[in-house]
């Protein structure tokens, strides 16, 4: 017990720790990890239900502050890369996308070193490196971009004015038609929830 109270007393120490609030014209900077998670039943192709898996990539946001506490953020990854399968037929093919986002995030100012921050904003999906395998091996697999919503919540647990660490959950309204050798085959309901960590520096 006397170990565990110098621990906790630190712990309430940082919370209450005093953070100046995002100011106009500041910018921040996150490096992470972003893993895309498609909801569960992604729609029902010719052949059957589809379900496309999960991947874990680096991802980055940029956030530029037009008013105090209020910012424009980019949403950036490498490529994520997803099995997709439908039916009976199992594992398809795989896919590569990327699905960038650009939000408006309002940060709420608590005067300590934790502060949430919620958003909403408009995503791109661009689909491409389409591959089939098994039963289809050898047919053309495609998928049509997307545009969305997105919503987000998050917070930022600030270790000095300089750098916070970020932890985000944000839903992307992803909805791609599919086509096989040319024919639409149905639609894949991604929709995914974004899981995000990362380390943010503010300049």
């Amino acid at each position: 017990m006397k170990t565990i109270v110098p621990f906790a007393a630190l712990a309430l120490s940082a919370l209450a720790l005093p953070v100046s609030a995002q100011s106009a014209g500041d910018w921040t900077i996150g490096l992470g990890l972003a893993s895309v998670m498609p909801k569960d039943g992604n729609g029902t192709l010719t052949a059957g239900a589809v379900d496309v898996g999960n991947d874990l990539r680096p991802s980055i946001t940029v956030e530029y502050f037009i008013r105090d506490n209020i910012g424009v953020e980019l949403l950036a990854a490498t490529p994520f890369k997803h099995d997709v399968s439908v039916g009976a037929l199992g594992k398809i093919g795989t896919v590569k996308h990327l699905p960038p986002v650009v939000s408006l995030n309002y940060h709420w100012d608590t005067g300590s070193a934790f502060q949430p921050y919620a958003g909403v904003g408009v995503n791109f999906t661009g689909f491409w490196d389409e591959k089939t395998t098994g039963d289809l091996a050898g047919s053309e697999l495609s998928l049509k971009n997307s545009w969305g919503l997105a919503a987000q919540v998050g917070a930022d647990w600030w270790l000095n004015d300089r750098a916070a660490l970020r932890a985000t959950v944000r839903w992307i309204d992803i909805d791609s038609d599919v086509y096989l050798n040319g024919a639409k085959i149905g639609t894949a309901e991604v929709d995914p929830l974004v899981v995000q960590a990362a380390y943010v520096m503010r300049f």
